[in-house]
């Protein structure tokens, strides 16, 4: 194995944006006041997103966010909308920010066309960018048009609260009070380490260690079935038809909350642990797509290909790498994603590339010199490689942000004192 020493300025600040998501504890009033608001929210979203639809239909100019502003007044001089002025003015101007950060996102390449929100799907919250109260020694929160309200106080919130945001989800109302605060970067004293990312071995690394997978979906996947018969035997809305999709909600939250907190656990060992993490960049979206095909080219293999696109998203293979790249940060290392081309087919003894290297899921044996490994182990080393090569040439492409802070020739000085 190698080890890498980074050296870093001890002294250099780092501005760290930090989420603390607590549960709050409403009464019946607050509870029915934060359903009708983020209602409201949502309402605004989808009419500003349907009036932007418009115009781009009639050949006009989309609206920017002082225009989108502009129409709020309107509709809520309007007899019709006038309920909306009982929801705070801030909160419905953050939803069109939200709006406007979508087109730019879909214009510059980085995500989806806006789509229009949908109650209980993504739809049920809102925010306050000012005018909030935080008391945490009596672990009370005071948000406008709302009161003072209890939430679960897990820890302290460090930092400067720069907005709020209340959000529901699986029958409770959160709230994520985001803050900002100047830190450290540490001297990270451990090694490096490439990472084989899996479905039997949820992560095996370089050094031999292996993480098992979690597979929460599967563990809960014939409970959910069984409440999702229960509920398509209700009356569509009816009370009974309620109580039962309130079932299946808490069973995908439970589903959920397992994963997120095993990935958390796992991405905190491994980036307290190693000063540089190499993964490979890997396209998830992709990897997961329907072998369906269409009416005129079937697919072939399309229970089997289903099953694995399953498995696949129930490992959290994307939220595992977000977690890695601020951790790795926060902690004073790197993350390096290299290209996964051929990290499971390449001999790490004669570097000899070829399929027949790997005959089965599990096991690697070099056609050329007879090397026989475990195949996931075989790939994280490859993987290492991969990345020790990337900082040596200087190519940051595909280097986290933790890693594109330091110019590029640090960069490529921290390589060169890699030692074996």
């Amino acid at each position: 194995m190698v080890a890498l020493a980074v050296h870093l300025d001890q002294h250099r600040p780092m501005l760290r944006l930090q989420a603390f998501k607590f549960e709050l504890m409403p009464d019946g009033g607050q509870a029915r006041d934060m359903r009708r608001f983020a209602g409201s929210c949502r309402f605004v979203f989808n009419k500003a997103l349907a009036m932007q639809q418009e115009l781009h239909a009639a050949d006009e100019k989309k609206l920017g966010y002082a225009g989108l502003c502009k129409a709020l007044t309107e509709w809520k001089a309007d007899p019709a909308t006038a309920w909306l002025c009982d929801t705070p003015s801030q909160a419905l101007q953050q939803t069109l920010k939200d709006l406007e950060r979508a087109y730019t996102k879909f214009f510059s390449k980085r995500a989806d066309f806006p789509r229009f929100k949908k109650k209980g799907r993504s739809g049920d919250s809102f925010r306050y960018p000012q005018g909030y109260k935080l008391d945490q020694a009596n672990g009370r929160l005071f948000l406008p048009k709302l009161g003072w309200m209890r939430y679960r106080k897990s820890r302290d919130v460090l930092g400067t609260v720069k907005n709020v945001t209340v959000s529901q989800s699986g029958g409770k109302w959160f709230a994520s009070i985001q803050t900002e605060r100047e830190a450290e970067i540490p001297v990270h004293q451990g090694g490096a380490v490439g990472i084989d990312m899996g479905i039997v071995r949820f992560a095996t690394l370089s050094d031999g260690a292996v993480f098992e997978p979690l597979s929460s979906f599967k563990r809960q996947e014939q409970a959910l079935a069984k409440a999702q018969r229960a509920m398509s035997r209700k009356t569509k809305f009816g009370k009974n038809w309620k109580k039962a999709k309130a079932k299946v909600q808490r069973i995908h939250t439970k589903i959920a909350n397992a994963r997120r907190d095993y990935l958390h656990k796992t991405t905190t060992t491994i980036s307290q642990n190693h000063a540089m993490v190499c993964i490979e960049d890997l396209q998830v979206r992709n990897m997961s797509a329907s072998a369906a095909g269409t009416v005129e080219a079937p697919g072939t293999n399309v229970r089997a290909k289903s099953g694995l696109n399953k498995a696949v998203l129930d490992q959290g293979w994307f939220e595992f790498r977000r977690q890695l790249d601020y951790k790795t940060a926060w902690s004073g290392g790197h993350l390096v994603a290299v290209p996964p081309q051929n990290t499971s087919r390449t001999c790490p003894c004669c570097g000899h590339i070829a399929k027949e290297n790997r005959q089965t899921q599990a096991r690697f044996a070099c056609v050329e010199c007879g090397f026989e490994e475990n195949a996931d182990l075989v790939g994280a080393i490859n993987v290492l490689r991969a990345g020790h090569a990337r900082l040596a040439c200087g190519d940051t492409s595909l280097i986290g942000a933790s890693a594109q802070e330091p110019a590029e020739a640090t960069i490529r000085e921290q390589a060169l004192r890699v030692a074996p």
